[in-house]
């Protein structure tokens, strides 16, 4: 008997106020129109108790949080969403579509709080069991655009988000340098494009990454990239 297909994992990355949120729900739209079953989820969050830690690290009023437990605190939640969570969808053949993953650890807590981005990498890659997505989408926002989507109207900047614009410099920096490295498992688009253009970039990668994930025979196993590499 043949094994069932392994899914995808597409993961959403960038700044905050790149669009992630909005790309992520178009890309679901679109899949899902085209008879695929998909899983949206976030990080952190995507679980009961990673909500919980979400609340705690994202949220004002906790007193304060240092960095080395920030980063424990984020790859705490991202251990309980990718074993309860993103594997089992993946191995029931599903599309999985996340808000942030790893490479926001190491952009955040890694380049932004100077833990080094090779200790959280390696933090991340332990609390997942090495699994990675097969394309990111790397949304890039320049801070001070970022900043203004943030705000407009009567929206609140989180914790993180309220930090000051060369903490978010350098988040966007280590963002594209994680792309540079290994650009055949991103795409980097523009924030600032028009949303239906940049869905229709993103929608025809992942339908050219389809293709060649169903290209491989059915009773051979798919599975995400090994631990050892960028998300």
């Amino acid at each position: 008997m043949s094994k069932q297909r392994a899914g995808l994992f597409i993961a959403f990355e960038g700044g905050d106020g790149a669009g992630k949120s909005t790309q992520a729900a178009r890309l679901a739209e679109a899949l899902e129109s085209r008879g695929h079953t998909v899983l949206r989820t976030r990080e952190p969050g995507g679980t009961p108790i990673g909500e919980k830690l979400r609340s705690l690290v994202l949220d004002h009023g906790h007193g304060h949080i240092d960095a080395h437990t920030e980063a424990l605190i984020f790859a705490a939640s991202r251990a309980a969403h990718a074993t309860q969570v993103i594997r089992p969808a993946l191995e029931r053949g599903e599309i999985v579509l996340t808000d942030r993953y790893i490479d926001s650890s190491v952009a955040y807590q890694g380049a932004g709080r100077g833990l080094g981005e090779d200790a959280v990498r390696s933090l991340n890659e332990w609390a997942t069991s090495g699994l990675q997505p097969h394309l990111t989408v790397l949304l890039d926002v320049d801070p001070a655009v970022g900043r203004r989507r943030r705000t407009a109207g009567e929206a609140a900047e989180d914790r993180l988000e309220s930090e000051a614009d060369d903490f978010h410099t350098r988040i966007r920096d280590a963002f594209l340098e994680l792309a540079r490295s290994r650009p055949e498992s991103y795409l980097v688009l523009p924030a600032h494009h028009a949303v239906g253009e940049l869905a229709e970039q993103i929608l025809e990668r992942v339908e050219i990454l389809l293709a060649a994930h169903h290209a491989v025979p059915a009773d051979v196993p798919v599975h995400a990239p090994s631990v050892g590499g960028h998300p």
